[in-house]
């Protein structure tokens, strides 16, 4: 790592209240809001946000959350598609935690107001759907907007708990660990052995420019995840990898981070760059055809457009390198305007207001990073390997995703584990604080060039997009891992002597992400669920996840 520490070590120091503070939560995504309600009956909590309050990833997502509710399913029924789809990598007692705990969530969520499509047929008198890769209809949603009216609902009852402070742009730049208590500290401090304990942040107030120290009882890291380290991605801006970063910095071990899910179908579009096309689409009988209107996927998959997103992925991705195409249709004309008007009424809008009308044009789309299966290894409490320090949500690997995520798994293993996070957390006897290290910036100045940061950014995105993306060579890998490193340098070179922004503070994060992919992905000798790569085309009859250890001093260690 750099010198910052260094740099900004501490001679003034700031004291925190013997009942050892709030509860941090550094994030405001679904994981984040419920870690956060669910403790604030009993804990004062501060959540961070780094930009506006309703830009999370969860907002984002359109198609659902799996809850295991009609007579027609079970929960071995989705532990077995959650497996299928992971690829040989999901850990079981992970898969079955969850679903037991699946319509309970659904009930929890209900219970807070949620607006989910209603069936008075079905169960809990919901509207269920189906996704790629699922047995049965598990799916509950609301229209396609789930993830938005589901943030809607918590923010709102966030905000109007006493309990909570929410922070709108605020930012954590690193997690204050046992190592920041030492007077003269030096790049040695930090080994992993070092950080025995997680006791707050420190964070950046973006609209001043001033970096605060949050003493912390309990510090949950809810950031989501990587997507923007890729040129293409369906993610919102936010998605960093701030979360991971700041977790492997302090020595957190972090797992299969070279299992990047490319949604299938992002809308190709010049002023829609970001625009997911839900797989509920495909899951209601869209069709994906190559521009001359030939189906393709039957060719791929006997599940044709219900195959897993990394299967759909690749096929297209063959296909447009195939043909030279740069983008393929997604139709689904076919299922008549009142359908599609009723069911994806967001999905219809905005298309229509960029001049396609999907009820009689098919819709431009191509792959894109969309969900990071990979991450901090936590429990099924949420707890990190440091103490004090939480996960919950897209930033973590709990074992639950494997190879590859199984559609609307995401938002359900938030809900769930913010659950579980909370309780633990609650759980503990609040310890009386150490006077923590106040930010020391004496040897830093404003930034002189503010060019590089965007120079940087732009030339890791596109490195990644063309040498780490949906099909991988070795040789790409070990290019990208020169690049990196070099690009490493100058970013930390910066950090060490200019004051942090947000922009370089995402940088920052964004390059150890892009590090941590690489070197995941040369030590998997095989194709395995997200993870392809020409030189290993065949999958291993047995094969682990790939843990990463700073501790270790060597690329991975493989659990047993």
């Amino acid at each position: 790592m750099n010198a910052t520490s260094v740099a900004r070590t501490h001679d003034s120091l700031t004291s925190s209240s013997g009942s050892g503070g709030p509860v941090v939560i550094v994030g405001a995504g679904l994981a984040g809001l419920t870690t956060a309600l669910e403790l604030a009956a009993q804990r004062p909590v501060i959540v961070l946000a780094k930009r506006n309050l309703g830009e999370a990833a969860t907002a984002w997502a359109q198609g659902g959350i799996v809850g295991v509710l009609g007579d027609d399913d079970s929960v071995d029924s989705h532990v077995r598609d959650t497996q299928d789809a992971g690829a040989g990598l999901v850990d079981e007692q992970t898969a079955r935690f969850i679903a037991e705990r699946s319509a309970q969530a659904i009930e929890w969520l209900v219970q807070r107001g949620v607006p989910f499509s209603p069936d008075p047929a079905g169960p809990l008198g919901l509207h269920l759907t189906r996704e790629g890769g699922h047995a049965v209809r598990r799916i509950a949603h609301a229209a396609d907007a789930t993830g938005l009216a589901i943030h809607q609902v918590l923010l709102e009852l966030a905000r109007a708990h006493p309990n909570i402070d929410l922070r709108e742009r605020w930012m954590a730049v690193d997690l204050i660990t046992t190592r920041h208590l030492q007077r003269g500290e030096g790049h040695a401090a930090r080994r992993r052995d070092d950080s025995s304990r997680c006791y707050g942040v420190y964070a950046l107030d973006i609209d001043n420019g001033r970096v605060e120290t949050l003493p912390a009882a309990a510090v949950v890291l809810a950031t989501g995840g990587v997507g923007k380290v890729y040129r293409y991605t369906s993610n919102p801006d936010t998605a960093t990898g701030d979360g991971i970063a700041m977790a492997w910095r302090a020595g957190c071990r972090v797992g299969n981070m070279e299992f990047i899910q490319f949604h299938p179908t992002c809308l190709y579009h010049p002023q829609e760059r970001s625009f997911l096309i839900t797989e509920a689409l495909r899951g209601e009988g869209a069709h994906l055809k190559l521009l001359d209107g030939t189906r393709f996927m039957p060719q791929h998959d006997e599940r044709a457009e219900l195959a897993p997103r990394d299967i759909v992925a690749r096929a297209i991705d063959f296909e447009m390198k195939k043909h030279g195409l740069d983008h393929v249709w997604l139709d689904a004309t076919h299922l008549g305007e009142s359908f599609l008007k009723e069911h994806f009424p967001t999905i219809h809008a905005r298309c229509l207001a960029l001049g396609i009308d999907i009820a009689r044009q098919p819709i431009p789309v191509v792959p894109a990073a969309h969900y990071t299966c990979g991450g901090v290894v936590t429990d099924l409490d949420g707890r990190c390997d440091l103490p004090g320090l939480f996960a919950v949500g897209e930033t973590t690997y709990t074992g639950l995703h494997g190879a590859n995520r199984l559609a609307s798994n995401s938002l359900l293993e938030c809900v769930v584990l913010g659950q579980t996070c909370s309780a633990r957390i609650l759980e503990q006897v609040p310890e009386s604080m150490p006077p923590l290290p106040a930010w020391d910036e004496s040897q830093v100045e404003d930034a002189d060039e503010a060019v590089v940061i965007a120079h940087n950014w732009d030339e890791l995105r596109l490195l990644m997009w063309n040498y780490v993306g949906i099909v991988r060579t070795t040789k790409r890998l070990e290019r990208a891992l020169h690049r990196i490193k070099l690009l490493k340098d100058e970013i930390d070179a910066y950090y060490a002597a200019f004051r942090v922004t947000r922009d370089l503070l995402e940088l920052r994060n964004l390059v150890d992400c892009a590090e941590l992919i690489v070197r995941s992905a040369l030590s998997r000798h095989e194709s395995r669920g997200l993870h392809y790569s020409r030189d290993f085309p065949r999958t291993l009859p047995v094969s682990f996840p790939t843990i990463v250890s700073r501790k270790l001093k060597k690329r991975d260690a493989w659990l047993p």
